[in-house]
């Protein structure tokens, strides 16, 4: 009994440690990008030994992915939660929709991210498609298994249709935020949302 305490707690401070340097890493890939950060700048970000953080990960590449494969979690579970996606397609879609843009509109530190990433992926290819394996690719499969699981939507192409409705919002947020287009192109949020689900409604019967 006594040793299985003494392995929680163990656990529960290797986790914390694990955390502390995720959030050291993510300072230092914003602050010098990929190819800039050393896994030393990492750990004294974190306030742990070199020794502990390689303990962790065994480098600086498996500590990006780690990165990466926590904010995906994050995001895709903030959108779609943890229960099997299903309800009334008007309800459902704009409420998925307006989630996920409000997310990517208000999350700065992911925005910041994702400038890295695309920054670096001429120079690391491997670690933007870890992204889109990770991030892109699990949305995708989940929003097309719900279209088509709605044959009264009449989507001949469950897929193509999750893609432009991802990539709808991406663009959005990309025109708006990251390359501070929102004087030049302004739109209300709103308006990009009634048209998406017009959209998707319209051939169908409501």
């Amino acid at each position: 009994m006594v040793r299985e305490r003494v392995t929680e707690i163990e656990i529960d401070r290797s986790l914390e440690k694990i955390e502390q340097i995720l959030q050291g890493a993510m300072h230092e890939f914003l602050l010098h990008g990929y190819a800039g950060t050393s896994m030393d700048r990492v750990a004294t970000c974190a306030g742990v030994s070199k020794a502990t953080v390689y303990s962790h990960f065994q480098d600086k590449q498996g500590l990006f992915k780690a990165l990466v494969e926590k904010l995906a979690q994050k995001r895709f579970h903030s959108i779609f939660g943890t229960e099997h996606l299903e309800g009334d397609p008007k309800i459902v879609l704009r409420r998925l929709i307006t989630k996920a843009l409000n997310q990517m509109l208000k999350d700065e530190e992911f925005r910041a991210f994702k400038r890295v990433l695309i920054g670096e992926s001429g120079r690391f290819p491997e670690l933007a498609q870890f992204c889109i394996l990770c991030l892109i690719k699990p949305t995708i499969k989940t929003l097309s298994h719900y279209l088509a699981s709605h044959p009264e939507l009449k989507i001949p192409d469950p897929e193509a249709t999750a893609r432009i409705l991802i990539g709808s919002l991406v663009h959005f947020m990309m025109t708006q935020e990251m390359m501070y287009g929102k004087d030049i192109i302004p739109m209300e949020s709103d308006r990009l949302i009634d048209a998406l689900i017009h959209l998707i409604l319209k051939s169908s019967e409501y």
